[in-house]
């Protein structure tokens, strides 16, 4: 870790502090994007961390956006989620855009476009081979038909990118992404869902009838939507494994705050040695998570084979921060299962960590095969 890394973590830590973790307990009880807030991380450069100087970003490295990650995710989950999504999306562009589809990052970044990934159907969630929307060629650009479930973003997005079947009978090798324009006849959007967690991060369905596309909406080649989609999963999982360690380290914090000032038997509760063996072992396996997570980024950055390593960091990141949220629950007794009390939100909040960029079964099995293909010292 380096000066720069650093400086970036510091920035992110002491905008959570100042900025989101005051705004935590709104955003949670009315599910509400915060649209000036995103503006203000813009203006930091939080955004796009990863792109380079040449293209309007920071030019920053996969560690540095981790630890962003962590530290926005101390303030609240649901903005570093959004960080997330952009950086996730601003790589797709990076590695696979056309000069003018590279274009659209300057408005991406400055959050006057809001994006969405458009993958999860009705039947393709870890199945991703189970996606039923399709683009069909029409004279020189294209239509689209379907629908998509459970998308971040999809209530307030102005771009989507859409992962659709250009040739049925080639499977894996028949998908293609797409710019969509999610403002265009034809798109139609559902009511945000109400989550149990991360309430400010809104999700719903897009359903596509008919949606005419450019030919320059396609994004890559042809065919490679599976493959480009991919591309960019190891990093995505880096950064969920970063936001859940910010969700443990929170919760953490706050566990030692109050163990300190709750009494009960006529003396702190930190002084029982049942409560100090719960704090020590979230400390131990937050700081074992957070390496977890710096290590798989580290690899990425050297351009080594890094999926093990990132399937790795995001499972035990995730399985941590539900186990440990609730060691931190635990803490405060009675207190922390009543809303209002941080630990009891940063519980609900780490639950959706097992859940997306790939459910962590699918981790172990991503664990398991590249153990087989590679061998146990790999």
């Amino acid at each position: 870790m380096n000066e720069t890394h650093l400086e970036v973590r510091d920035m992110a830590r002491r905008f959570a502090d100042e900025v989101i973790r005051p705004a935590a307990v709104d955003l949670d009880r009315d599910g509400r994007f915060p649209a000036e807030l995103y503006e203000e991380m813009a203006g930091l450069g939080l955004f796009g961390i990863g792109v380079p100087e040449a293209l309007g970003g920071p030019g920053l490295d996969t560690l540095a956006y981790a630890l962003v990650m962590e530290e926005l995710a101390r303030g609240y989950a649901s903005v570093a989620d959004q960080c997330g999504l952009v950086e996730l999306i601003a790589s797709l562009l990076v590695r696979h855009g056309t000069g003018a589809q590279q274009g659209l990052l300057g408005d991406i970044l400055a959050m006057r476009r809001k994006v969405a990934y458009c993958i999860t159907e009705a039947e393709a969630g870890s199945d991703v081979s189970g996606i039923r929307t399709t683009a069909v060629r029409d004279g020189t650009g294209w239509v689209l038909d379907g629908g998509k479930l459970w998308i971040h973003n999809a209530p307030v997005a102005d771009l989507g990118f859409v992962l659709a079947r250009t040739d049925p009978a080639q499977g894996n090798r028949g998908m293609s992404i797409f710019v969509v324009d999610l403002h265009a006849p034809g798109v139609a959007r559902g009511t945000a869902e109400h989550k149990m967690g991360q309430r400010a991060s809104q999700v719903g369905a897009l359903t596509f009838s008919e949606v005419r596309l450019p030919a320059d909406a396609l994004l890559g080649e042809e065919g490679r939507g599976f493959h480009i989609m991919m591309s960019v999963l190891d990093k995505g999982r880096v950064g969920i494994g970063a936001l859940a360690v910010g969700i443990a380290q929170a919760g953490l914090e706050a566990a030692v705050g109050y163990a300190a000032e709750r009494r009960q038997f006529g003396k702190a509760i930190a002084e029982f040695q049942g409560v100090q063996w719960l704090l020590a072992d979230m400390a131990k396996d937050i700081e074992a998570a957070r390496l977890l997570v710096q290590s798989a980024a580290t690899k990425l950055d050297a351009g080594e084979d890094a999926t093990k390593a990132c399937s790795i960091a995001k499972c035990f990141a995730s399985d941590m921060a539900v186990a440990r949220t609730a060691d931190a629950v635990q803490v405060f007794g009675g207190a922390g299962y009543i809303q209002g009390y941080e630990v009891e939100r940063l519980y609900r909040d780490a639950k959706i960590t097992q859940i997306y960029e790939g459910t962590n079964q699918i981790q172990r099995l991503i664990i398991a095969r590249e153990l087989l293909r590679k061998g146990a010292r790999a």
